[in-house]
């Protein structure tokens, strides 16, 4: 069974940036196809951006040219670089891994979740 672990989230000014991580952990990593999701309060949980067990990238377009996702598959992380972070960024950021090989931004596609890591963007 994989487990997820984020990490990485934090308070930051408008315009910072942040690094966020997930690591794996448990069987069989390397197959599964990655997203991060987040949540912001009293709203439902919206897709960020998914990378591809080959490679294939996709993001919501408000983070566009913002954000950055990327795995070492040698050690089972996958990274989310943010930039140019805004107050409207802030939100608890999730996880998630699915055994297909896709980008879908549903959030049914993936079975397994982190317990998310709290993004604050002061203006």
């Amino acid at each position: 069974q994989v487990q997820l672990v984020e990490s990485g989230g934090g308070l930051v000014q408008a315009g910072g940036s942040l690094r966020l991580s997930c690591a794996a952990s448990g069987r069989s990593f390397v197959p599964y196809s990655m997203a991060w999701f987040r949540q912001a309060p009293g709203k439902d949980r919206e897709f960020v951006g998914a990378i591809s067990r080959s490679g294939a990238i996709n993001y919501v377009e408000s983070v566009k040219g913002r954000f950055v996702i990327s795995r070492d598959g040698a050690k089972n992380t996958m990274f989310l670089q943010m930039n140019s972070l805004k107050p409207e960024d802030t939100a608890v950021y999730y996880c998630a891994a699915s055994v297909s090989n896709t980008i879908s931004p549903v959030r049914s596609t993936y079975d397994r979740w982190g317990q998310g890591t709290q993004v604050t963007v002061s203006s």
